[in-house]
């Protein structure tokens, strides 16, 4: 995957703008819930109305420098993933026209086209997750758990019990359902190759009457990855609702326990809040990392296999 990445040099300055975009969108983010807080306290609490409309201007105008950032970024990464798979389709495609018959026999020409195609799809789809979140995450989950505990240092503790549950959930899951995208990408091979000799081959196939043989062929091969597909988005399926269990489970304590401070005069509402968003912010961006980390695998081993095909030297030599 690393030797990949190293064909995005044409685009560095639209990574770097991606850079710049996607922290701007965190930092605004993370501004958020503060205003909110600042707006309860001081406000909503005081009966001040300038100071909730006012307030509440900074928010819009924060709200929508956020969403414009993000737009712009969900942009620019979707230009920078489709121009490398553009180039690394090219890349391939003129590497397979210098091969001799030997080196097609030994990759195969299903392979060739499954590599051509969905493995480039899988490269261009983590990418963009990676230039997404591999900045938002971690500048959201710090700065997260920096905001919380200047909320309110006591109800951090649940952070600290909540998180290390959440990583391991996800480690679990990670480690459940890398080996079946790897075993996907090589049954995806095998239903095009059954594919494409039935489509080549179907004078051959009616001439000795093999129609009933080939069909069998195809549905267990068809058969083979689709209960693959079924077993991986299955446990996909419970990630989500799991995931969405921890966080509500997370509010409800988060509320329960800032409701007695709040009761004791030891914090404000909209401390209470804000530290709830906080916490939210925090979580989701543990999610987002898992649900990346979960697809690397899968392009991981698309990338070894489009390696394999840019690393093969062609035994003629013109």
């Amino acid at each position: 995957m690393i030797k990949l990445l190293f064909n995005l040099k044409p685009f560095t300055m639209t990574i770097l703008l991606i850079l710049v975009f996607i922290s701007g969108q965190a930092m605004a983010e993370l501004a958020l819930p503060t205003l909110m807080s600042d707006v309860v306290n001081n406000g909503m609490m005081q009966g001040d109305t300038g100071y909730i409309l006012t307030y509440g201007a900074y928010m819009l105008v924060v709200a929508l420098v956020s969403s414009a950032c993000s737009i712009i970024g969900a942009f620019f990464s979707a230009r920078v993933a489709l121009g490398l798979g553009r180039n690394l389709r090219d890349m391939v495609f003129t590497r397979v026209e210098n091969y001799s018959l030997h080196e097609f026999d030994k990759l195969g020409t299903a392979s060739l086209i499954t590599r051509t195609t969905n493995d480039i799809v899988q490269i261009q789809t983590v990418l963009v997750m990676m230039l997404r979140f591999m900045i938002y995450s971690p500048i959201m989950s710090i700065g997260g758990i920096v905001m919380a505990v200047s909320r309110d240092r006591g109800l951090t503790v649940i952070l600290l019990v909540v998180i290390p549950i959440l990583v391991a959930f996800i480690a679990i899951m990670a480690s459940s359902v890398m080996p079946a995208f790897k075993s996907m990408q090589k049954k995806l091979d095998r239903l095009n190759m059954v594919l494409r000799e039935n489509l080549t081959g179907i004078r051959v196939i009616r001439a000795f009457n093999k129609l009933t043989h080939e069909h069998e062929r195809f549905e267990n091969a068809n058969g083979d990855l689709t209960d693959t597909a079924i077993k991986v988005n299955q446990t996909m399926a419970v990630m989500h609702p799991a995931m969405m269990l921890i966080m509500s489970l997370t509010s409800i304590l988060i509320v329960w326990l800032g409701g007695v401070r709040v009761a004791q005069g030891r914090m404000q509402i909209g401390d209470m809040m804000a530290f709830i968003q906080y916490a939210m912010q925090i979580m989701f961006s543990f999610i987002m990392v898992a649900v990346m980390f979960v697809m690397v695998p899968r392009a991981q081993a698309s990338a070894e296999r489009i390696n394999e095909v840019l690393e093969m030297e062609p035994e003629i030599v013109d």
